[in-house]
């Protein structure tokens, strides 16, 4: 049996480790743990219901700022590494806890699994600090699983040898799966839909999250018609605007962020996403929702490529426009609509599980990265 460590700390990666969390569990070589860091707590717990993952280790967040988080989470890791003999830890994409967990790894020895790796926009203040973790777990990883062609060529460019890397897609697709089969989400509307807006990125912090509101303000002023759904993040930077702003309008309806399968419903019920999130550029597509993306860049452009999302940035006028335009050329939105989901089959799981059952039923020892 092979003891491997799953590492979580966010919602986002709960909700993309969860589908392999299963699929390992299937697997009769494996010894799976789940671990969950504290960086979220009631959201992820949230998410660990959804998908029927209990923790099996849990860690102490402590303090308030992501110093006093990032210290003691590496702290406690480690404990949690000298307790017994591991094969694997296994983190996804390019959070605190993400990195916390592939650095104890590697003081310790123990091989590094990356799950949606090789996602890049080589500007390390957008989005910040996530790019410049992504950018430093890949160089601890002995196991690259890039979601799409584009992340296989980043890692690739960068020196990683290529029996080092694995297109697999992107395990989110699987995780949409499970829950429609599961948790029975399907399009619950007749007609148009809402448009959902979300905003939490801290690149948009400040006066960005003040235009993309009053943006939103005036399109529900112009089509009193539309339904505007807006889950609003429990940070004040975001909170305060968004109240500030939006509240009392009639057809804007203010939540509480929703959970991973009340989202889900949500997209399946949409018309049009206008959103800074990563995540729902990959998650809107498998529902035929377009996406209007208010930032400057992504490293998710094979959305916009596949033309089932646009850039169009955090300005008033810019967000005004683009849903102007998508609400009066019934062609445009058609062809987002219908561009499909770049991102994955739904099988990107078990890609993952035979790579690794692949990897230790070898005889060759699993051999840590040389530093290219």
């Amino acid at each position: 049996m092979k003891n491997i460590l799953i590492v979580s700390g966010t919602r986002p990666e709960i909700i993309k480790l969860a589908p392999l969390y299963h699929a390992l569990k299937e697997a009769p070589w494996a010894s799976v743990k789940w671990l969950h860091t504290g960086q979220h707590t009631d959201m992820a717990q949230q998410i660990l219901d959804c998908f029927d993952v209990v923790a099996d280790i849990t860690l102490e967040r402590r303090g308030t700022n992501l110093l006093d988080f990032s210290t003691g989470c590496r702290e406690q890791l480690e404990a949690v590494m000298t307790q017994q003999e591991w094969s694997l830890v296994i983190v996804q994409g390019d959070t605190e806890s993400a990195f916390q967990g592939a650095l104890a790894a590697f003081y310790n020895r123990v091989p590094v699994a990356h799950v949606e790796a090789g996602l890049r926009t080589y500007n390390l203040s957008r989005p910040f600090p996530e790019e410049g973790l992504r950018q430093m777990i890949s160089r601890l990883t002995r196991f690259h699983f890039p979601p799409t062609q584009r992340s296989q060529a980043a890692l690739q460019a960068e020196g990683i040898a290529d029996e080092h890397i694995y297109l697999t897609g992107n395990t989110v697709i699987d995780a949409q799966q499970w829950t429609c089969a599961n948790r029975g989400v399907q399009r619950k509307v007749e007609g148009r839909g809402h448009m959902l807006v979300t905003v939490h990125r801290r690149e948009n912090w400040g006066n960005d999250v003040a235009e993309i509101c009053q943006a939103i303000a005036e399109i529900a002023r112009q089509q009193p018609d539309l339904q505007i759904l807006f889950p609003v993040h429990l940070n004040p930077v975001v909170k305060g605007p968004v109240n500030e702003i939006l509240a009392g309008i009639p057809n804007v309806k203010l939540t509480a962020p929703l959970d991973y399968t009340q989202m889900q419903q949500a997209l399946a019920d949409a018309w049009l996403v206008v959103t800074d999130s990563g995540g729902l550029q990959e998650e809107a597509p498998t529902f035929g929702v377009p996406v209007l993306v208010v930032r400057e860049e992504t490293e998710r452009p094979e959305a916009v490529e596949a033309g089932c999302a646009l850039i169009i940035g955090p300005t008033r006028r810019a967000i005004v426009d683009e849903v102007t335009r998508l609400t009066n050329d019934v062609q445009a939105y058609t062809r987002m609509s219908q561009a499909g989901n770049p991102f994955g089959d739904g099988t990107a799981s078990r890609r993952i599980v035979d790579v690794l059952a692949e990897s230790f039923a070898s005889a060759k020892p699993v051999a840590q990265p040389a530093m290219a």
